[in-house]
């Protein structure tokens, strides 16, 4: 099995670094790594931000763990260099249209979230976000008013099937959860939203087992805070699931801790922390890995169909924030490298 290592930037090499080591740990036969630049590491060395030899490595692996890209050496250049196009151009060539976001709280990090502790202990969803679609991927320039002044757009669309396929997967997802989907849009103002609603309905005759709610964004957003322990499995669009799976990832404790899978209709996937490259920490060994660790995880359990690794892997993250273990995020002074660590040893 061959997993495509693409660390990117700013603390893209730390996090990925310590996903490998744990992953090496396992001892799983036939694993092997490859790595290959993408992002602003890529265009500096070779001048595009998705090299065609990245790319084809992405093409040939059974698995991408991505760290992250961004770099603000890279701001002034041209939108198609930058290095964000480098994991929209992986999700357009490879189909992975359905991102997985899960939100679960450890236990013994109630008191890092931002809610109170006896709200955030029953916080435990998956959010399903749409990746190919939406304003992401939407016609957008700039251009001139009729009286001359500077006017931005960006087309948000989605036609009937690409809705009917991501809510297949969050009817499928809540399927092996606990039966209970709830479904995010805007169709209070959106004709786009409005066939979201229109075509989840019609993909629910498909699932008479699980029970179907519609939530406005706004709305969603409120009750994530307010009682984040309704929801189970979320499906919704780009856009919104962008925005609401980074603030699920403070109701947690930290942004450091979420993991995520981008999967094509077969279940190969991308799987990356959901975190940026925050290059302001870049180097000093300040970044909490063990959302690319749990990324890992997923991994295993998704793409390669090796649960109990997988378990192996989530076990152990649990222990060693059980243990006290904590990166400057969660409070702590421990480094990157000791979290790592932190891990390693208590994999069983």
């Amino acid at each position: 099995m061959l997993i495509a290592l693409l660390p990117g930037d700013g603390i893209g090499p730390e996090v990925i670094a310590q996903a490998r080591s744990v992953l090496a740990a396992l001892a799983l036969p036939d694993l092997h790594f490859e790595e290959a630049p993408v992002g602003g590491a890529a265009y500096k060395a070779l001048g595009v931000p998705l090299p065609e030899a990245t790319l084809d490595l992405a093409r040939r692996a059974d698995a991408i763990l991505f760290g992250a890209v961004g770099d603000p050496d890279c701001d002034a250049l041209e939108r198609h260099l930058r290095p964000e196009q480098a994991i929209l151009g992986l999700r357009k060539h490879l189909n992975l249209f359905a991102n997985l976001r899960p939100a679960k709280l450890f236990t013994d990090l109630a008191n890092a979230s931002a809610l109170r502790p006896e709200v955030a202990r029953a916080i435990d969803l998956v959010i399903v976000r749409e990746l190919n679609g939406d304003v992401y991927f939407g016609e957008k320039g700039m251009r001139k008013t009729a009286d001359g002044k500077r006017e931005g757009y960006d087309v948000m669309s989605y036609n009937e099937d690409e809705v009917r396929r991501i809510a297949r997967v969050g009817f499928e997802t809540a399927m092996a959860r606990s039966r209970k989907l709830c479904s995010v849009d805007k169709a209070n103002v959106l004709e786009t939203s409005q066939l979201w609603r229109d075509v989840v309905i019609e993909t629910a005759r498909e699932y008479p087992d699980v029970a179907l709610s519609h939530m406005y964004v706004d709305n969603a957003a409120m009750q994530l805070v307010r009682n984040p322990g309704q929801f189970d499995v979320i499906v919704t669009g780009n856009l919104f699931g962008d925005i609401l799976s980074d603030q699920a990832s403070m109701c947690v404790g930290s942004i450091g801790l979420l993991p995520s899978a981008s999967l094509d209709a077969n279940q190969k996937g991308l799987y990356e922390p959901i975190h940026g490259s925050a290059p302001d920490i870049a180097g000093q060994g300040k970044a909490n890995p063990l959302a690319t660790i749990l990324s890992a995880a997923m991994m295993l359990r998704y793409s390669l169909k090796l649960p109990e690794a997988a378990d192996r892997i989530e076990a152990a993250v649990a222990a060693a924030l059980a243990s006290g273990a904590r990166t400057a995020d969660l409070g702590g002074s421990m480094t990157c490298e000791a979290m790592g660590e932190q891990v390693l040893v208590r994999l069983t």
